[in-house]
């Protein structure tokens, strides 16, 4: 079953008032949505541990939850946090295998990854932009050839690499 607002919002009323079959049907529910939410957000292999992550908090902060408010907004927020703080895991871990300057190679499993962390932030940009980030800052082009090969002039190859860089920040900034 794909439970609905109003189911969600009965079954966590019913669960703070202490009815552990509300809760425990609540629980699946919050663990299917968020199977589906972070499908397409995380790598199969981290997909578990976030969900139970942010089942661990949502029964962490089931209190906090006002019966007068929307459920789903308050357990996409959660799950939303819970997300960015596994990005920062993540990265933060990427940056300590990058102080081993003596590695020769990067394995393939990695670079996957990296690319579909990319991709993942690049969904949220206009194409144009992630584009000539893309060609720029990640392929090493110049400003001239990234112009050449799009066929936008060099201020619009810069305007469109400045705005892209600014809503990437925001975004994170916007998650923390």
């Amino acid at each position: 079953m794909i439970a609905d607002e109003t189911t969600l919002a009965h079954l966590m009323r019913k669960a703070q008032g202490g009815d552990k079959r509300a809760y425990a049907v609540l629980l699946d529910e919050c663990s299917n949505w968020l199977q589906r939410y972070f499908r397409k957000r995380v790598p199969p292999q981290q997909l578990d541990d976030l969900v139970q992550d942010v089942l661990m908090s949502v029964h962490r902060k089931r209190s906090s939850w006002d019966p007068d408010r929307a459920f789903m907004p308050w357990l996409a927020a959660i799950a939303r946090y819970r997300w960015v703080d596994h990005l920062r895991k993540v990265y933060r871990t990427a940056e300590d295998e990058l102080g081993d300057h003596d590695a020769a190679e990067e394995s393939e499993e990695e670079a996957v990854m990296a690319r579909m962390s990319l991709d993942r932030l690049f969904v949220h940009l206009p194409q144009k932009q992630a584009e000539v980030i893309e060609m720029v800052k990640i392929e090493g082009l110049s400003i001239v050839e990234a112009s050449e090969r799009t066929g936008q002039s060099e201020s619009l190859v810069k305007v469109n690499i400045h705005r892209g860089l600014k809503k990437l920040s925001a975004m994170i900034e916007k998650a923390e």
